[in-house]
């Protein structure tokens, strides 16, 4: 009899249980496959299993014309080193503090970059170039604070998140002859240079494309998005309006990869 009512028990634990474990089964399989399921693919990018998601890093390419013929007389950059374009690539990292509801996160950023315009320098006279090699290098330096809006992304299948930055630039800047820095009326070819900086842009989600490996990147290394962006950037180093800085910001476009752990 002890026997029987065991058995009782337990068949009625399978018959009442049954429905619901299979609902479970059913629901964790279309979290898991439902390839181009909306509903599913959010739940995939934002489940429980993702990571604290709390800095960005970025690697940041673009064209760089440095803006040093402004508030000088004539145009000395553009006679030495001409109108070709010159590159800039850098580094940002950003601690994403604050999360805002419904719009996204918020923090301060830091940046650096490299960039170096080089040519042959021109003879005294005015006319020709020598064989010397001369250049202009440049070391920008920011801090921003940065708003990305990517509640967009995370509530909606949009793969696409604006972002703002607003701070202040600082800039090295060494002109060299050769392989000495230059000296002109007893004063090297040196200094700093200060002011505000700007940027614009978006950035496109990666993750859609994949899902599920970005998932295993968010299990294995906390890799929670990887982005592609493009930005509008400015910096306007010019000491606040100062007329005792040489300019060496720019108004440009930059691109490259956001990843946020």
């Amino acid at each position: 009899m002890k026997a029987l009512t065991t058995l009782a028990v337990a068949a009625g634990a399978f018959l009442v249980g049954a429905p619901w474990a299979h609902a479970d089964e059913e629901l964790q399989a279309i979290l898991r496959n439902a390839e181009g399921d909306e509903l599913g693919a959010y739940n995939r990018r934002h489940a429980p299993y993702e990571s604290p998601q709390t800095v960005a890093f970025e690697l940041r390419f673009g064209r760089y014309v440095p803006d040093a013929d402004e508030g000088v007389e004539g145009t000395p950059f553009a006679d030495v080193f001409g109108g070709s374009s010159r590159y800039y690539g850098g580094l940002e990292l950003s601690w994403q503090a604050l999360r805002i509801p419904y719009v996204g996160t918020f923090g301060p950023g830091f940046g650096i970059g490299y960039t170096r315009a080089t040519a042959k320098a021109l003879l005294e006279s005015g006319e020709g170039r020598s064989s010397q090699p001369t250049s202009l290098t440049i070391i920008p330096m920011y801090v921003v604070g940065v708003l990305r809006a990517d509640e967009l992304s995370r509530r909606t299948p949009v793969p696409l998140v604006p972002y703002a930055k607003l701070g202040v630039g600082y800039a090295i800047w060494t002109a060299s002859d050769a392989d000495e820095t230059a000296r002109v009326d007893g004063v090297l070819g040196r200094g700093a240079s200060y002011g505000l900086q700007w940027a614009l842009g978006g950035m496109l989600l990666l993750d859609a494309l994949a899902p599920e490996d970005a998932r295993e990147a968010d299990a294995s290394i906390g890799l929670n998005n990887a982005y592609l962006f493009a930005e509008w950037y400015r910096s306007e180093l010019d000491g606040f309006g100062s007329d005792d800085q040489l300019e060496v910001g720019t108004d440009t476009w930059m691109v490259g990869l956001t990843l946020e752990f």
